[in-house]
């Protein structure tokens, strides 16, 4: 297997992040509202969510962190159940007709549970509350708002859990993107609330697509409202924090090129459904594994080259049989105690390498048949220049062998979008070419509709054509040939740290604290101080219109290299390639017509 490294310099090794980000300050919030409202009376209770909440708790705690807090049973709002009248019911969920009348026929006619504590996710609506009030008021006895309408979905990474999103944005059929625009601008105002900060909003300028500016601009309205008196009757100061929002068409390269660090790898070669793979055991019988924060393998693996993967793998399985061996011999019984209090952990620790060598053997079995072949092409197309630096002139050479070898159809699509890109558009005639020889007439909107996002298709004279923004030497960095490209997102945040963003780029929606303001002074002073807490300053990402792993990845990065700023990436919600190219291809399709049937009954 040759990657042809390129230097011996080390990846920065990723922080194992779980035990201080994202979802234990959701967690602690959650704890310090619901479960410390619970606290104060010794009755068990039973916890009841909508889809959303269900998937907020399930991302940050166990059934058993619940139960500790005295939480017994946790229920689907919209199944039907059993009363319970001597229980209290604690209905967390979002702010919707639907959530509101479900618990509302919950006590109407007849209370199924002894009390009610209410929390919405975010701000309810007065119609919602006093319909609420209406018809339960005595069943109610606390109701509170939470501010938390984001998933953390890993330490450093948040979504909005809307992947519909991408369409109402960015569909010229779309009849909602306003009101999305809005509730992602809430979304964003609970993230920040959730970490008690106020930042400078700035955006990425585009001459063609205004959603970044407009999103800014909700969103610096709606801290402002939120933060207009804390409680103390004082209004907040902006906090050492910054919020940079960018629309998914700044970077098209990143979510299309074939990425071989393993998670960004994972997810695009091996079918993963809910962040769940299935494979077969050594029996042949079929086994799944959840890849999140609790397996602590996947967090140490996941940013890695697939090369140190596969090195790294068989060297933790060594050390668990090491251990075994150790314990073959004879043993005491105090020593044998020991021993059965660590088997579970040490049986999860067998599980999760079994789980990593499989699915880092899947990545590779598809890297061999088919990836490598394209991966040097793609990497040529993206950087504009080859492994010794000469400058790619004549795209089309690079791409021809891949549209003549036998590789799949959205592989050539990645191709030709990664030459077009390069090119920063092509001309009609060349374009109809293309799409013939990758046999997509019927399907041309997988290119075709990148327009949607203002990432040029067909070429432009115009002086307004979009030019590419510089990027930064990274030639000291590489290390793999096949992984030469880095998203455009790190070299931004790196110009934030650094105070090099430019305003003309990137404007301030609103004024930002002196620590982003451009003197060096302060941020020479903060790059002495010894962590991005003590620091504390914070860089928030927004990318509209999903993020991808790779850019995820960058955010630890970035974080890990400079000590002093924590840089937190989130998006409407996750993209892989495929489901990009197929969000991108669907969206000229007309929104799904919607009609009543109407039963005529005979007239007496």
């Amino acid at each position: 297997m040759s990657y042809s490294q390129k230097t011996t310099e080390t990846r920065v090794k990723m922080a194992a992040g779980a035990e201080h980000g994202l979802k234990k300050v959701v967690w602690q919030r959650i704890k310090d509202t619901i479960i410390a409202d619970c606290r104060k009376s010794e009755v068990w209770k039973i916890m009841i969510l909508d889809s959303f909440t269900t998937r907020l708790l399930s991302s940050c705690c166990k059934m058993s962190d619940l139960m500790a807090e005295g939480i017994t049973i946790v229920e689907d709002l919209f199944k039907n159940r059993e009363p319970v009248l001597e229980m209290k019911a604690i209905y967390f969920m979002s702010p919707t007709t639907k959530c509101v009348d479900a618990f509302i026929s919950d006590f109407k006619l007849k209370p199924k549970y002894k009390a009610a504590y209410v929390y919405f996710t975010d701000y309810c609506p007065d119609d919602l509350f006093n319909k609420m009030k209406l018809f339960c008021a005595k069943h109610i006895k606390v109701c509170k708002e939470i501010n938390i309408s984001f998933l953390p979905l890993e330490a450093q990474v948040f979504t909005c859990d809307n992947p519909g999103a991408f369409r109402s944005i960015y569909s010229p059929q779309s009849q909602d993107r306003g009101q999305t625009l809005e509730t992602l601008a809430d979304q964003i105002v609970t993230l920040c609330a959730t970490l008690e900060e106020y930042p400078g909003v700035r955006y990425k300028k585009d001459s063609q697509l205004e959603y970044a500016k407009a999103l800014a601009e909700l969103v610096d309205n709606k801290l402002a409202k939120h933060y207009e008196l804390d409680d103390n009757g004082k209004k907040k100061e902006k906090t050492q924090a910054q919020l940079i929002i960018v629309d998914r068409g700044f970077d098209p390269v990143s979510p299309i090129l074939h990425e071989l660090t393993y998670q960004a790898m994972a997810y695009d070669l091996v079918p993963i459904t809910n962040d769940t793979y299935k494979y077969k055991g050594k029996d042949g019988s079929e086994k799944e594994a959840v890849l999140n924060e609790s397996d602590e393998l996947w967090v140490k693996l996941r940013h890695l080259h697939i090369a140190e993967v596969t090195e790294k793998i068989p060297k933790l399985v060594k050390e668990i049989s090491a251990n075994k061996k150790q314990t073959d011999g004879k043993i005491s019984i105090g020593g044998l105690k020991q021993l059965m209090k660590q088997m579970p952990a040490f049986r999860k620790q067998v599980v999760q390498k079994t789980v990593h060598l499989t699915l880092a053997e899947d990545c590779m079995n598809k890297f061999q048949s088919s990836v490598e072949k394209l991966c040097k092409a793609e990497q040529d197309l993206a950087v504009g220049s080859d492994v010794e630096g000469q400058k790619v002139k004549d795209p089309m050479r690079t791409l021809l062998p891949v549209l003549l070898n036998p590789h799949s159809t959205h592989d050539k699509i990645r191709a030709v979008l990664l030459y077009i890109f390069s090119l920063n558009g092509t001309t009609e005639e060349n374009l109809t070419k293309l799409i013939q020889h990758v046999k997509i007439e019927g399907e041309s909107e997988y290119i075709t509709n990148w327009n949607q996002l203002g990432v040029p298709i067909i070429s432009s004279s115009s002086i307004f054509s979009s030019r590419k923004p510089a990027r930064r030497d990274r030639s000291q960095e590489e290390m793999y040939n096949l992984s030469r490209w880095t998203p455009f997102i790190k070299d931004v945040m790196e110009d934030v740290v650094e105070n090099k963003l430019d305003t003309r780029d990137w404007p301030h929606q609103s004024e930002c604290p002196a620590a982003w303001n451009g003197s060096r002074a302060v941020s020479a002073r903060q790059k002495h101080k010894p962590s991005a807490q003590d620091a504390g300053s914070r860089l928030i990402i927004f990318i509209l219109g999903g993020v991808s792993y790779s850019e995820m990845r960058c955010a630890y990065e970035v974080t890990q290299a400079t000590k002093s700023c924590e840089v937190i990436i989130g998006s409407s919600h996750i993209l892989t390639p495929t489901s990009l190219l197929e969000n991108i291809r669907d969206l000229s399709k007309k929104p799904m017509e919607t009609f009543t049937i109407v039963e005529e009954t005979a007239s007496s």
